[in-house]
């Protein structure tokens, strides 16, 4: 699969940027410090100015090369903030600076929320960066993430939440992210998560494979726990009168259930188009692979050394440009493959046979695409029924 000459790579589009190696939380099921890739202990805790200055270089370089309208950059970490306001707009005023007006940047700091203070939110407004915050839902969910005292979170993060949703900033809001809990409700979760009027939320599957399972999930079982928590909020969402908020995984689906392709990583057959420059200079793909093995991420690449085209010669990443071709067997005779698109990477992995695999996570999805594709088919014939009366 890895080999395929003929097919033309697709540019990259997407950057994730780390600001920060460290993070100022201890949550319990964080892939990047808890799990199999340790290397972030051998990193450097922030990305140099030079190292800055290079990536926003090289960024610029690949997408005026291959023409590339518009980029999206995320900033991360870690906890990005914790890199320091100086270190944030010295970035963001690189790759605004090497881009130029030949290509649009759309630029994201995903954050824990615990440091959004005033004069943080006054610079990252006046740098045109909008804010992704990180809340897993009620006061009891979010204490998985708490500091390395052993303090919850909860109430800086709203704090923050607070000064983001202030009417003179909301624009800045990016939306939420939280990691499913099944331990808590799921319509208590999802109306928690309301209260900080969103404009978009997005459920993450905890990271898990087949050699090291999530929460939960037994893989010998054909019970679907994760599909039964997201079937119980999608009905939530979907029968609410009026639009509340958007549900990025949902919406997704629904979009390739509709012949068309998704935009997030994991759902449907779209090409990756993602690099992760790590605060060392590193080059790799999506940091959700260090949930699989050490160095699972890894592409021998560094911004000092190699361009973002190089990326694009690197086998895995060629594989995962194939779209259906680069699937496992299995997952190519199922019916909903085009939706599903074998999941995320990360979750197909089995120590000794690698990442070709379905998702461990095969059964909730296959579960959570046939309840949505039945809702709509359902509401669909309806309204043709009442249309033909």
């Amino acid at each position: 699969m890895a080999g395929a000459p003929g097919i033309a790579p697709h540019p990259l589009r997407q950057f994730v940027v780390k600001l920060h190696s460290r993070c100022n939380l201890a949550c319990e099921y964080c892939y990047i410090y808890t799990m199999d890739d340790q290397r972030w202990r051998e990193r450097p805790r922030v990305l140099s100015p030079k190292l800055a200055e290079l990536t926003a270089r090289r960024i610029a370089d690949h997408a005026h090369r291959h023409k590339v309208p518009e980029v999206r950059i995320v900033l991360h970490g870690g906890e990005p903030l914790l890199a320091g306001t100086a270190a944030i707009t010295h970035f963001v005023s690189a790759v605004r600076t090497a881009l130029g007006d030949r290509t649009r940047a759309v630029i994201t700091l995903q954050t824990n929320g615990t440091l959004l203070t005033e004069t943080r939110l006054r610079a990252l407004a006046a740098l045109g960066v909008s804010i992704g915050v990180s809340l897993d839902g009620t006061e009891a969910s979010q204490d998985r993430r708490r500091d390395h005292r052993g303090a919850s979170s909860h109430c800086l993060v709203t704090a923050g939440l607070a000064r983001l949703r202030a009417p003179h900033r909301r624009h800045l809001y990016a939306g939420l992210l939280a990691t499913i809990d099944l331990a808590a409700d799921p319509v208590e979760t999802y109306e928690a998560l309301l209260t900080h009027e969103p404009p978009q939320v997005d459920f993450l599957l905890p990271h898990g494979n087949w050699s090291a399972p999530p929460p939960g999930r037994d893989v010998g079982a054909t019970a679907t726990p994760y599909a039964d928590w997201l079937i119980a909020v999608f009905d939530r969402w979907y029968r609410a009168p009026s639009r509340e908020t958007g549900i990025r995984l949902f919406e997704e689906i629904i979009r390739g259930l509709l012949g068309g392709t998704s935009r997030m990583e994991g759902i449907g057959l779209g090409p990756l188009v993602l690099a992760v420059v790590e605060t060392d200079g590193s080059i790799e793909m999506s940091d959700t692979l260090a949930s699989a093995y050490h160095g699972a991420a890894s592409t021998g690449l560094n911004v000092e050394d190699d361009s973002f085209d190089a990326v694009l010669s690197v086998p895995a990443v060629r594989e995962q440009q194939l779209g259906a071709d680069g699937l496992a067997a299995a997952c190519r005779r199922c019916t909903v493959h085009r939706v599903c698109g074998g999941g995320l990477r990360a979750h197909r992995f089995r120590a000794g046979h690698g990442f070709d695999n379905p998702s461990v996570y095969c059964r909730d999805l296959l579960g959570l695409i046939r309840y949505i594709r039945t809702t709509l088919a359902r509401d669909v014939a309806a309204i043709r029924a009442a249309s033909a009366v």
